[in-house]
């Protein structure tokens, strides 16, 4: 992909604001309320939390978090994309250090609140980043290489992993604050899943006259394949031609406003896709 200045501004002002929100979010609902976001962050408060109280010490956020992302950074080069794990860096190392910077400031004590509106704000932020190719670094690097290499959505497998961190977290200063983290990763989880669709997959059934212009508008405006399969109109026992696609999510209106532009008449219907096996074309992360 060439270089693109306009291209590169909006990528870099995402990651900025974007690791403004979550810093802001850090100090103003996760530390108010003693929760565990989950993932590197998590495990960064957690391991500072754990430090403060047997050992006295008070740790970096910003050099705590760069450290334990420095497998998952690894992961990035090696097998997502050289400039997406660049930018994925540069919000590391800013929300670290706007984290360590910026002065707590507490809106409300009452933890479900800071709960459910603390996973919003974060979901809010980390979709920002990866629908901008770039990721907010941790177990987001893990979850876009498992969804490439396996084809699926795994953002909820990723809510599995933060339980060991709720179950330290829990042991350590109490289950309270573990128990309400949950509704904080799943708000969050479940954020990302809403607004982060490139890994989503959605099936497309056409009944159409134009099959063939159907397939071709498909592959044209996403790259991937389709069926056709020949059938028979109940009402008139004409024969009509079904063509059978699966697209990206974040795909699907585009494909289906360009199929309609071909065929007016056509008749789509869209069906979310819960797994998927064989070989589908996924755009490559630069």
């Amino acid at each position: 992909m060439p270089f693109s200045w306009k291209d590169d501004c909006k990528i870099i002002l995402a990651v900025c604001v974007a690791s403004v929100i979550m810093a802001l979010n850090i100090n103003t609902f996760v530390q108010t309320g003693g929760l565990y976001p989950g993932g590197a962050t998590g495990l960064t408060i957690l391991i500072q939390r754990l430090s403060e109280k047997f050992l006295d010490i008070h740790l970096s956020f910003a050099v705590v978090n760069f450290l334990l992302n420095m497998i998952p950074i690894y992961i990035g080069f090696r097998y997502i994309g050289k400039r997406f794990t660049i930018y994925s860096c540069l919000m590391i190392v800013l929300t670290g250090l706007l984290t360590d910077f910026i002065p707590s400031y507490i809106i409300t004590y009452d933890v479900l609140l800071i709960s459910i509106f603390g996973g919003i704000i974060n979901g809010f932020a980390i979709s920002l980043c990866l629908r901008m190719d770039t990721t907010s670094g941790g177990t987001d690097f893990i979850a876009i290489y498992l969804s490439r290499k396996k084809g699926i959505d795994s953002w909820n497998i990723i809510l599995y992993f933060n339980v060991i961190i709720l179950l330290i977290g829990g042991f350590s200063f109490g289950w309270d604050k573990a128990l309400y983290s949950i509704f904080f990763q799943y708000t969050t989880t479940q954020v990302v899943h809403t607004l982060y669709t490139r890994y989503q997959k959605k099936t497309l059934f056409i009944v159409t006259d134009n099959p063939v212009k159907v397939c071709e508008v498909i592959y044209e405006t996403s790259r991937h394949g389709a069926t056709i399969l020949k059938g028979e109109g109940s009402f008139h026992h004409n024969e009509r031609s079904l063509v059978y696609s699966v697209v990206s999510s974040d795909e699907s209106k585009k494909v289906v406003n360009a199929i309609r532009e071909v065929d007016p008449h056509s008749f789509i219907n869209t069906v979310k896709t819960q797994e998927l096996a064989g070989l589908f074309y996924q755009r490559p992360t630069k």
